[in-house]
């Protein structure tokens, strides 16, 4: 685990490393710029990479400094907010009964006059 602000964090993705020069320590951070505020914002890494955002290592997140006149903006998450929630354990169990769940398909206007494997023969009642 690496830590970011003061809190620990696990990279999202090995492969995922720190974008500034020669530096081959994994991201845990992501730098965005919001050009029209003059604001630079740090926060968690974020879940995919961004083409116009920087993903940055514990270190280089720390030191991160902004141009003159801009401000900074460190979001730091909550780590409670990192763990799975109740909710979410059960949102996951209910996808997967539903998954497993046989389906029954219903064709309206046909009635089944054969089968061969998989496949079925319909006749239309209209």
């Amino acid at each position: 685990m690496v830590s970011v602000v003061g809190h620990m964090v696990r990279p999202v993705s090995p492969a995922r490393r720190c974008s500034k020069p020669s530096c081959t320590r994994a991201a845990v951070a992501t730098l965005t710029y919001v050009y029209a505020d003059q604001t630079a914002v740090v926060g968690p890494l974020a879940t995919y990479a961004e083409p116009h955002c920087y993903d940055l290592c514990a270190v280089h997140s720390d030191r991160m400094t902004a141009p003159r006149g801009w401000e900074v903006v460190r979001l730091t998450p909550d780590p409670d907010a990192l763990r799975p929630s109740h909710d979410d354990l059960e949102a996951l169990a209910d996808a997967v009964r539903e998954a497993a769940r046989p389906r029954q398909r219903e064709v309206v206007g046909a009635s089944e006059v054969g089968r061969r494997g998989h496949l079925r023969v319909l006749r239309s009642e209209v």
